[in-house]
């Protein structure tokens, strides 16, 4: 009897070095997976929820969006908070027609998304809701005007020069939409990323879902 006794005794102990090293095994698996999901996260691709309708119609409120980071350079924070530490280099600088996600520059512990209208060295104007840039009317086809009538505090902003490394941004949703108009440009180091495609849509009436590349959008 003694001896079945020692025999499972020396059973159990045998068997706890094996449980450990199961525990560990899950525990680095699961740092690992953690650790690629924040460089995903960080370097790559970031998902996004469409709060408001200051870009209606090409984004509906509600709308799942995927910003890619690395195209015009990622922007390296502390996890979890939207302090910056510096910007590794990109593909390319945003240009006019992107739809881009930034820190809010008068509270930035919010992230908004516009549409990039003007970038450094240009000048733009806006005249009874028709944007200019450098003095010429602006290919400007996403722009939507919610009132039928002129006389809104955005229909009119006299000519301005984005400052070097700063992009001017505005909502497609012209009458709904808080942005450069009002509190002026974006320094290229809050931007995050371009956004690229809304993976997730339950929107309208008929409650439809949704699966768009964004593409001419954006390009």
């Amino acid at each position: 009897m003694a001896r079945r006794e020692t025999a499972a005794s020396v059973a159990a102990v045998a068997a706890l070095p094996r449980r450990k090293s199961t525990v560990r095994e899950y525990a680095e698996a699961l740092g690992v997976a953690l650790l690629l999901a924040l460089a995903i996260r960080t370097f790559v691709v970031q998902a996004f929820k469409i709060p408001s309708g200051s870009m209606l119609p090409t984004l509906q409120i509600g709308d799942h969006i995927l910003v890619n980071k690395f195209v015009y350079g990622p922007r390296l924070e502390i996890p979890l908070t939207q302090l910056s530490l510096g910007q590794l280099p990109g593909l390319r600088k945003p240009r006019p027609g992107d739809v881009v996600v930034f820190v809010y520059p008068n509270d930035r512990s919010k992230d908004f998304i516009k549409r990039v209208v003007a970038v450094e060295g240009q000048t733009i104007e806006v005249r009874n809701r028709r944007v200019y840039v450098d003095g010429q009317p602006a290919d400007d086809p996403h722009a939507h005007w919610s009132r039928r009538h002129e006389g809104g505090p955005g229909d009119n902003m006299p000519a301005f020069t984005v400052p070097p490394e700063h992009i001017f941004v505005m909502g497609d949703n012209r009458d709904q939409s808080y942005d450069s108009r009002f509190w002026g440009p974006v320094p290229m180091r809050d931007v995050k990323g371009l956004a690229t495609i809304i993976y997730w849509s339950w929107n309208g009436p008929d409650r439809w879902v949704r699966w768009e590349r964004l593409g001419r959008l954006v390009e």
